[in-house]
This record gives C-alpha cells, sequence and structure tokens, in this order.
C-alpha cells in the first residue's frame, strides 16, 4: 500500500505525513509513504493508492491539473485534495475527488484514512500458515469469518473453503480492524460486510450462520457496524 503527498510547503508536508504516521501506527498497518515537493517529480512514476494533493503549488502548478492528468491516463489512485480555500472544493466534482482536507484541520485525516482504508477492503490480502506449515493467500473480500477451533484460528471464506491457520484471535482481531472486521465475541472475528441482520444480542451473516454478540462488545459493535454502513453508503 502507498500514500503520496504532494505539497509545496515543507512545514504541511511534514504536517500531513506525521499524522499518516501516526494514525498507521496506532491502526498497525504498514504502509509506504512518499513526499514530493512539487506535482513534476510525483508524476515521474505516478505511483499511488492514495494521495494527498494540495490545491495550490508553487511555479504555476495546479492540484486540479494534476488529477487531470492522472484521470487521463487511467489511474485509479484516490485522490484527498490539501486547501486553505474551502470555496474550491466545489470544482472537485470534475475531478472525482475522495476527499477535501482543510489545512486548518488535519485532524479530518483520521477520517479521510478511515474510510480510505474500508473501501480497500476488496483488494487486500493477507498471508497465513495451514496446519502443514504451507503459505496460503487469503484475500479479505471472500472471508467471511475467523474463529477459534482448539489452538488454531478457522478462516471461512464466503465459498464454504475453510483454512486452520496459526495465530492469536485477539492479534488477528486487531489487524483486520481497519478493513472492516469486528471481535464480535471472544471466538469470533465477523466481516460486517457480510452481515445480513442485527438484533440486540445477535448477528446473522449472509450464509445463514448466527454469532451471539459478546456483553462487553455490544456497545462498541453497535457503533462500529452502523459506521461501516455509512461509509458504504457515501
Amino acid at each position: 500500500m502507498k500514500i503520496c503527498i504532494v505539497e509545496d510547503e515543507e512545514i504541511w508536508r511534514d504536517k500531513v505525513q506525521t499524522a499518516i504516521e501516526k494514525y498507521c501506527m496506532d491502526k498497525n498497518i504498514s504502509v509506504q509513504i512518499n513526499a514530493y515537493g512539487n506535482g513534476r517529480d510525483f508524476m515521474e512514476n505516478a505511483d499511488a493508492d492514495l494521495l494527498f494533493l494540495d490545491i495550490e503549488l508553487a511555479d504555476g502548478e495546479d492540484g486540479f491539473g494534476i488529477a487531470e492528468k492522472l484521470m487521463d491516463s487511467g489511474n485509479q489512485c484516490k485522490i484527498c485534495f490539501l486547501t486553505s480555500h474551502t470555496e474550491m472544493a466545489r470544482l472537485g466534482y470534475k475531478v472525482n475527488a475522495f476527499r477535501y482536507i482543510d489545512k486548518k484541520y488535519l485532524e479530518e485525516i483520521g477520517e479521510a484514512l478511515d474510510s480510505f482504508f474500508k473501501t480497500k477492503i476488496q483488494e487486500r490480502i493477507i498471508y497465513g500458515k495451514d496446519s502443514a506449515g504451507i503459505r496460503i493467500k487469503i484475500y479479505l473480500s471472500a472471508l467471511l469469518l475467523v474463529e477459534t477451533s482448539g489452538r488454531k484460528l478457522r478462516y471461512l471464506m464466503l465459498d464454504g473453503s475453510e483454512y486452520f491457520c496459526e495465530g492469536r484471535i485477539s492479534e488477528t482481531a486487531h489487524s483486520l480492524s481497519p478493513f472492516g472486521f469486528f471481535y464480535v465475541q471472544r471466538s469470533y472475528i465477523v466481516n460486517l460486510k457480510y452481515i445480513e441482520s442485527v438484533n440486540s444480542h445477535e448477528i446473522m451473516l449472509c450464509n445463514g450462520l448466527k454469532i451471539a454478540i459478546g456483553r462487553v462488545h455490544s456497545k462498541e459493535f453497535k457503533k462500529e457496524f452502523f459506521k461501516w454502513r455509512m461509509l458504504l453508503d457515501d
């Protein structure tokens, strides 16, 4: 995963990078962060999954112009515009802007990253080792749940296939939480995307499986579930 910053003022470039680094450290997310002082240097490679792009750059460069070039080239990176002039946000529809970040409120970077990582779940892959020690690839978009199974973890996929891997469920829950998974009780982590219905004490997944919501997890689960659904509807 690669995040890039294009900002001509060093002080703002450093502030944005620091905010991204803190978020990723807190969420235990591994990313590569590259920062550029101008659009020309970035466009030499134009390789990013998420781009924080200043609208008003030095030497006549224009953030909207850079975004248009990316669109014309077929580049699919998400763009968060950085600006001190929020009235310019109305122009973002032309380039399908992902977010606008007011430089006076850089704490909004956290919300933008929350939304970005949740939308990236379809492309996310994790790796584990099965009971024979063979390395396996697991696509999160097809992962229904993770549950404890003896001393191993059982990864149940949408198609009914399953993998038994080494690991601790609490650590796995922490690493999966930024991607739309929730530790619904001590034995289960579920993919919020595949919850069919919820009531006060249990959830039902799209395959009909019902799982009780742990009492200590109930309040936080409901908050995360509805926040997740709102992000998907944006």
